[in-house]
């Protein structure tokens, strides 16, 4: 059941990594903005109504799965402090943060999802973003004192912060990159996945992303983000990347399931006589090989350009990295046998990897598992 907690000081948790898993998943939903600052606002399109209502639709589909606690930040309109988003977060020993917003430009062309982690990149627009999201410091009383000097207009403000433990980051991106295939799913304008100084993601403790889901300055998109419809269809990719995300992280991953799954399917209508344990794995090797679908394992994300070198990466071989932004992903090996590649995954797992995940290719493109499936 969802919950909303008081608002007081708690003091920020100094502790790295993980939080260490309760019986449910627990989950913090900020919505941003509230109450006398209401974000963005154009063509008659606020901010601060459409994450909440967005907000509250993702929290009641998760609250319906089992295995969650969902918190909000804010469940109505009312203006939540960023330290206290942070804290509430904190507080709770929460497994994930995520946090919605909605962009507002001048130019009226510009359009498209964006989904943001935790980083100290400050390059042209991404330094444009942290000031606006971090600006709403200015509204709250003595920041000068709460926020210990931070200024979210300073450039040397953004040098300055400190980058969090390089597996909180890399647990970020998966999620990030979950969501960012639902949009694309969708059929949205895919802006990126982008790293950048965020006060109420650096503030917290666990894995999180701030999800922008469109441009209301757009006239299009913007009617889009304020429908119920467009609402509907945002919570709900949202939400599922959130499930999959908490099955992948307690080590139950329905995507890898749906995949088995499909496969076995196909492999059944294709076959005529029953098969031995031995033709069906080869027919299997065979269905992924002619999809031309390739699977990776991904093992870390992160903002320094390692060598691939076994010694930087616990002795694993066979590293490749592709860069996504100021990001760049690390893989393990490279299979077109879906079986094969679990071992792989396992083998990383051993190695201290515990986050890594599949990742399948075609093309040489990262595409989502649900696309994989449809190769099948």
């Amino acid at each position: 059941m969802g919950k909303l907690i008081n608002r007081g000081f708690i003091a920020v948790l100094l502790f790295t990594g993980m939080a260490v898993f309760a019986q449910d998943f627990k989950i913090v939903l900020d919505a941003g903005h509230g109450g006398h600052d209401t974000g963005t606002n154009h063509n008659g399109h606020m901010e601060k109504e459409i994450v909440l209502k967005t907000v509250l639709k993702i929290g009641k589909i998760l609250e319906r799965e089992p295995g969650f606690d969902v918190i909000y930040t804010r469940k109505t309109d009312v203006f939540v402090e960023l330290r206290e988003r942070a804290n509430i977060a904190n507080k709770e020993n929460a497994d994930l943060f995520v946090s919605i917003h909605c962009n507002g430009v001048n130019a009226a062309s510009a359009y498209g999802t964006e989904t943001f982690v935790m980083g100290l990149y400050r390059a042209g627009m991404n330094l444009e973003v942290a000031k606006k999201e971090n600006s709403v410091i200015y509204q709250e009383k003595d920041y000068q004192k709460k926020y210990k000097g931070f200024d979210p207009n300073s450039a040397d403000t953004y040098i300055g912060l400190s980058v969090q433990q390089d597996e909180n980051l890399n647990q970020s991106v998966v999620l990030a990159t979950k969501i960012r295939d639902g949009f694309r799913g969708l059929k949205k304008n895919d802006r990126g996945i982008k790293q950048i100084p965020l006060w109420v993601l650096d503030a917290t403790t666990m894995p999180g992303v701030l999800v922008e889901l469109g441009f209301v300055s757009h006239k299009t998109e913007g009617a889009y983000l304020d429908s119920e419809a467009g609402q509907d269809e945002l919570a709900q990719t949202i939400a599922d990347a959130i499930i999959d995300y908490k099955n992948l992280v307690r080590g139950k991953s329905v995507s890898s399931r749906e995949y088995e799954k499909k496969r076995v399917e196909k492999d059944d209508v294709k076959t005529v006589e029953v098969k031995t344990e031995k033709t069906a794995e080869k027919s299997a090797e065979s269905v992924a090989t002619i999809a031309g679908v390739v699977f990776k394992v991904q093992i870390s994300a992160s903002n320094r350009n390692l060598d691939t070198k076994p010694a930087n990466f616990k002795g694993l071989k066979n590293i490749s990295k592709e860069k996504e932004g100021k990001l760049i992903r690390y893989f393990y090996g490279e299979t077109s046998d879906y079986d094969e590649s679990k071992e792989l995954l396992a083998q990383a797992k051993k190695k201290g990897y515990d986050s890594a995940y599949i990742v399948p290719f075609k093309n040489g493109e990262i595409i989502s598992m649900g696309e994989a499936l449809k190769n099948l």
